[in-house]
């Protein structure tokens, strides 16, 4: 073939070659992307003790609380305290008028010395009347009388003496101070308000804040089933000398102080079915508030066996069934029902489902399908990642 027709042929040749490499192309990128295998972060489990919390809900209290009030009538002539300032017992909080407890104090010392002359007196005319009986001057009648007026003038003397100390006490209740330590709250009167006038009236209020309690409540059902797991077994009692409460404010900040267990209700509130428990805690810096919600929670024994799992590994279906995907031998994906108990930090403790060596996908769900073969890798959760970049950082020093 010569000519134009053999070149016409040369180019049309060229042309289907380059179109067949172009055709294929595409299909063997397709075939090798097909082939790649996902790759998925997981999660071997292993047994490992870890403490039994419960997260309940609770309200903080006082340690103490005293109500300051009037134990004397009169009018108020001073407020010594700053409110909402800490005192210390015994301090000065408010001062009664004391000018007519000063004038009963006199009274009360004028009607003891009045008594304690005529005692002197009785005394006196007793001991005469003794001596002239002894020489038959005097009738025993006269000593009888003699006597009996002395014992009389003895007991209106004590009496006398109760009355100057009750005025004394009058004088010293017109200084009002506070009952305990603590922290004081707002005045309830100013100066120039009667006070005890018929009734002790309340001053203000001192509350103890360090320590200070945490009531909280559980229901009895697992209260009971915390006996049972304890005595079966299931769980091992926490060490004495843990810490075995803890505190969380309203928006899921913990607080820093430890506390501990003081006591469980052995009285259960028929309307709630719940037993109250309460925690003390240390609370220096007054971040711990009478009144304030928190959650508590609290140790109450220890899984010495427990598996847990990242809380991002458990998937729920459409009818709330938790499960989750694991990695057979065979490198094959599949799911595995589980019944999950309380959460900690950010995982959740497995009841039922999984054993130790189970390798549990954590991350890479969405690269694959139930049966789909994986390349499995150890699953790192965020905090250690960082961890490790910052020890990476801190060991490589500065650039030379």
């Amino acid at each position: 073939m010569t000519g134009p027709c053999r070149t016409f042929f040369l180019v049309a040749v060229s042309a289907a070659a380059f179109a067949l490499g172009g055709c294929n192309e595409p299909r063997q990128a397709q075939t090798a992307e097909a082939k790649a295998v996902p790759q998925v972060g997981v999660v071997t489990l292993e047994p490992s003790p870890r403490a039994f919390v419960r997260e309940l809900p609770g309200r903080i209290t006082p340690a103490r609380i005293a109500d300051v009030r009037a134990r004397v009538a009169g009018i108020v002539i001073e407020r010594t305290f700053t409110q909402g300032a800490d005192v210390q017992a015994g301090d000065v909080l408010f001062r009664i008028d004391p000018a007519p407890f000063k004038v009963e104090l006199q009274a009360a010392e004028a009607a003891l010395s009045k008594a304690e002359a005529v005692l002197q007196q009785a005394a006196a005319q007793s001991s005469r009347v003794e001596k002239l009986v002894a020489t038959n001057a005097a009738s025993k009648v006269q000593l009888e009388t003699a006597v009996a007026t002395t014992k009389q003038a003895e007991a209106d003397v004590a009496a006398r003496s109760a009355d100057l100390a009750r005025a004394r006490l009058n004088l010293e209740y017109t200084v009002v101070r506070a009952p305990i330590k603590g922290r004081v709250d707002a005045a309830l009167v100013t100066e120039g308000a009667l006070v005890g006038q018929g009734e002790a009236t309340r001053l203000a209020t001192v509350q103890q804040l360090d320590p200070i309690y945490a009531d909280f409540t559980q229901s009895v059902s697992e209260v009971r089933q915390l006996r049972h797991d304890l005595a079966n077994g299931t769980l091992e009692r926490v060490a004495a000398d843990t810490a075995k409460v803890r505190l969380e404010f309203s928006d899921g900040t913990a607080y820093e102080e430890h506390g501990k267990l003081l006591f469980s209700g052995v009285t259960v509130d028929p309307s709630t079915g719940q037993v109250t428990l309460r925690g003390e805690f240390p609370n220096p810096k007054r971040d711990l508030l009478p009144g304030m919600y928190v959650r508590v929670q609290i140790e109450q024994g220890v899984d010495s066996d427990s598996l847990a799992v990242p809380q991002q590994a458990v998937q729920r279906d459409d009818v709330g069934n938790s499960f989750v995907f694991v990695v057979n031998a065979d490198r094959h994906t599949r799911i595995q029902p589980v019944r999950i108990g309380s959460a900690f930090e950010d995982q959740w403790l497995v009841l039922e489902g999984l054993k130790a060596g189970d390798r549990v996908v954590a991350e890479g769900f969405q690269k694959f399908v139930v049966g789909d073969a994986v390349d499995a890798s150890p699953w790192k959760s965020r905090v250690a990642r960082s961890l490790e970049h910052r020890d990476a950082a801190s060991n490589s020093g500065p650039l030379q």
